[in-house]
């Protein structure tokens, strides 16, 4: 059994180095998951891209299937056959911007 000896300064050290640690570890949280937030705006933004070629490859509407897929999305000029679309990166923290992705596909026109 451990006994502590009166006086040696180190009583609740453990407790102080947590307290002190927690606002890291939140930061860190915080980061990892507008981290997991932007790859997901960048996977949907691919997503739509795709979806959008594949419509304008048939003659639809490139931009409907694109926003069918990421209401955000943005259609910005593509090469014939393709597709550009943008997206914004939404913030996990309040106030800040964490700008756009733009992702491109492209399908041969089906005849």
């Amino acid at each position: 059994m451990w006994k502590l000896r009166a006086g040696s300064g180190e009583d609740g050290q453990a407790t102080v180095e947590l307290v002190a640690v927690l606002p890291v570890l939140g930061l860190v949280a915080l980061l990892a998951w507008q981290a997991v937030v932007a790859g997901q705006t960048w996977w949907l933004a691919g997503a739509a891209a795709r979806a959008g070629a594949r419509a304008s490859a048939v003659g639809g509407d490139a931009g409907g299937a694109a926003r069918q897929v990421l209401p955000g999305a943005r259609l910005v000029g593509g090469p014939a056959g393709g597709v550009r679309v943008r997206a914004e990166v939404p913030s996990v923290f309040a106030g800040l911007r964490f700008g756009s992705v733009t992702v491109r596909a492209r399908m041969e026109p089906q005849s």
